[in-house]
């Protein structure tokens, strides 16, 4: 049987190639950081999640290594069972206090976390309203739900309330969105989301993976940046970004909510529980982010350099102050070309295209990082003057 299902998946690994869609994986052969080795040569990393340079921070690593002699490696279980230890309850409560909120719930990862919502939350009586540029892991999540599925386009606010007109015979209405788009690294518009959700009785939900820790005055991100925090009904987020970068996810909301998800959410109850090691140096993260603002300023600092002088360059970049920054190509070949070439030039990025991006809208996505200096961001402008030719 396989042997015909073989040659049907090669042709669909060819066309990915041809049209210039293959997403090669780069092995790097040191710790995450701003500075890595790969293929053998040290380059710069502008493609890492790892907004405040905590993922290799000497801190964090060394609350991992606490935390394995005192919590051991892994719980061989799920929360309900055997898998609660005093350092999950503890990471909780710091997080629903870091954020406002009044309880939190840890998942395995941020997809986890957004595939266990909708279908706990919301049946066939309820309608789930969502950005049209939502991460896949909302998009799945809500497929999972037997709830009404309306769509609005990106941040169109007069969209959105006709969806809410549409959906006002449903029990429960749910607008989802995220709190910044990875792609473009625009911010969701809070305040009128919230405004139309209470106009209309709606929940709001907001992903904020790529915001909290760095986002908002105390990085608390988008919520407290828009001044929304006790307008916002559920918060998911991720511990694999900006919070050290290696795994984990959680939910963060009502207190009802948060008990619900307990009992009845599929990748929480059927999920090994996030190892210990990570909740214990996540604990570290927040105190590293409640004592000091520096690595937040000097990401500031970072991305308005990068962004001043990429467009003074002439180069075509989505407006905005996210540290994400797409420098926009178009076409998906010569996207990718250009990543290789900046390699060779000693920079790390990756072109991305389509299906993660539009076709015709493929761009390279860079991303600053605290760790990176000034003269880091200089050399990537550059080599991106260099490498366009």
């Amino acid at each position: 049987m396989f042997t015909n299902v073989r040659e049907q998946l090669r042709t669909t690994l060819d066309e990915i190639t041809e049209a210039g869609l293959l997403k090669p994986e780069r092995v790097i052969m040191t710790p995450q950081s701003s500075n890595v080795s790969v293929a053998g040569r040290e380059v710069l990393n502008f493609c890492a999640n790892n907004y405040l340079g905590l993922a290799d921070h000497p801190a964090v690593v060394e609350a991992a290594k606490e935390a394995l002699d005192r919590w051991g490696f892994g719980m061989a279980s799920v929360r309900f069972i055997c898998g609660t230890q005093q350092v999950h309850k503890d990471l909780e409560t710091r997080l629903s206090e870091f954020l406002g909120m009044e309880d939190t719930v840890l998942y395995s990862s941020c997809f986890d976390a957004n595939g266990g919502v909708f279908e706990t939350l919301l049946d066939a009586q309820d309608a789930v309203i969502s950005d049209a540029l939502n991460h896949a892991s909302i998009i799945d999540g809500i497929r999972l739900s037997k709830a009404r599925r309306l769509r609005y386009a990106n941040r169109d606010m007069a969209e959105l309330e006709a969806r809410l007109k549409e959906a006002g015979d449903a029990r429960r209405r749910l607008i989802v969105t995220d709190g910044v788009f990875s792609m473009d690294g625009y911010l969701a518009p809070l305040p009128e989301i919230c405004d139309l959700a209470d106009r209309y009785d709606a929940m709001v939900m907001v992903d904020d993976s790529h915001a909290v820790g760095f986002v908002g005055p105390t990085g608390r991100g988008t919520p407290e940046l828009h001044g929304v925090t006790d307008r916002i009904d559920i918060i998911t987020g991720t511990l694999g970004k900006a919070l050290g970068g290696a795994s984990g996810g959680y939910v963060s909301g009502r207190k009802e909510i948060c008990e619900l998800l307990r009992q009845r959410s599929r990748p929480y109850l059927f999920s090994n529980s996030l190892a210990p090691v990570i909740a214990a140096a996540s604990l570290r993260i927040l105190d590293l982010l409640e004592t000091s603002g520096e690595a937040r300023e000097q990401l500031r600092s970072n991305t308005a350099r990068f962004r001043g002088e990429m467009a003074r360059a002439g180069f075509d970049i989505l407006p905005g102050d996210h540290p994400i920054v797409p420098v926009m190509i178009g076409d998906a070949a010569e996207a990718a070309a250009m990543a290789d070439r900046l390699l060779d030039l000693g920079i790390y990025v990756i072109g991305f295209s389509f299906p993660v991006v539009p076709h015709g809208q493929a761009r390279i996505r860079v991303q600053l990082s605290a760790a990176h200096s000034a003269e880091d961001v200089d050399r990537a402008v550059a080599a991106f003057v260099q490498a366009r030719g």
